[in-house]
């Protein structure tokens, strides 16, 4: 695998190498796990040439303590991706990719930037998008892989690629969230609680496909607030100490409080905190 720091490096490399052949590209913040690691995997499988960059992306945290505490675990990761066959592995710091000359961008994404993940993480997706859109401009992939677990992400990162006409040369291909033997949805934050928590942390996927249950079954109307109500109930009873929601919304990412039609797409979504580690997992119907 080879490894670049530089950005002109990299681009050498990748037009030499790129003699008519595709090119998948798998963006991370490192401490990596078996989700990154099947997005990787699946690049390599259709295409001719895989990328994973690392890059802890300052710009998107909200507190300044969440960036610091945020798992570094380079030498793992490079010895994970050798092991699976990626070819090419990108880790740049902060002033490679936002030199001082660089002047961030403003998106215009609508109102799915101001709800749920957005309403509690102010500025999160402008910094998601910028740097996207940065490392999709230097590695000119054909394919962006991504994972639906962070799934308000992948919708704002695909409404990015329009805006921008990106998707006219980047497809993008989401692929299912990769859960551990008790259905907790793989995260980086994993690494940060005990077993204790991480036990406790299965209630998330747990209480979504209860919720999913109830509305497959139901007959008439659902109320979606009172679902939710009951669901937040029931996931701080599990052991989480706080809940930002418990949301429900359609394929245009709007919030619905009810439903008529238990044949419409829909997908729930929560986020909650246990043992100070805030936790995202969603499930669709």
């Amino acid at each position: 695998m080879k490894i670049f720091e530089q950005i002109d490096l990299l681009k050498a490399y990748l037009n030499e190498q790129n003699q008519n052949k595709s090119v998948g590209f798998v963006p991370t913040m490192g401490a990596l796990h078996e989700g990154h690691l099947a997005l990787v995997e699946k690049s390599i499988q259709e295409n001719d040439l895989t990328v994973c960059s690392i890059f802890v992306n300052k710009i998107q945290f909200t507190f300044e303590e969440d960036f610091a505490k945020y798992p570094r675990t380079l030498e793992e990761d490079i010895q994970l991706l050798e092991s699976i066959g990626c070819n090419c592995l990108f880790v740049p710091d902060q002033q490679t990719i936002y030199p001082e000359e660089y002047a961030l961008k403003a998106y215009n994404l609508g109102n799915i930037e101001h709800v749920l993940e957005g309403l509690y993480r102010p500025g999160h997706f402008q910094g998601v998008c910028n740097v996207v859109h940065r490392l999709l401009d230097i590695v000119q992939p054909h394919q962006l892989y991504l994972g639906l677990k962070d799934y308000q992400q992948c919708k704002v990162i695909e409404k990015m690629t329009h805006l921008t006409s990106l998707d006219k040369r980047v497809a993008i291909k989401f692929c299912e969230t990769i859960r551990n033997e008790d259905g907790l949805a793989l995260s980086s934050r994993n690494k940060r609680l005990s077993m204790n928590g991480l036990n406790k942390a299965t209630a998330l996927i747990k209480i979504l496909t209860k919720a999913k249950e109830r509305i497959l079954a139901a007959e008439n109307d659902v109320d979606l607030t009172l679902l939710s109500q009951e669901s937040t109930q029931n996931i701080l009873e599990n052991g989480f100490d706080s809940v930002d929601y418990f949301a429900f919304v359609n394929e245009n990412f709007e919030l619905i409080q009810t439903i008529s039609n238990n044949n419409q797409p829909l997908t729930i979504l929560t986020a909650a905190t246990i043992e100070g580690v805030r936790l995202i997992d969603n499930i669709k119907i």
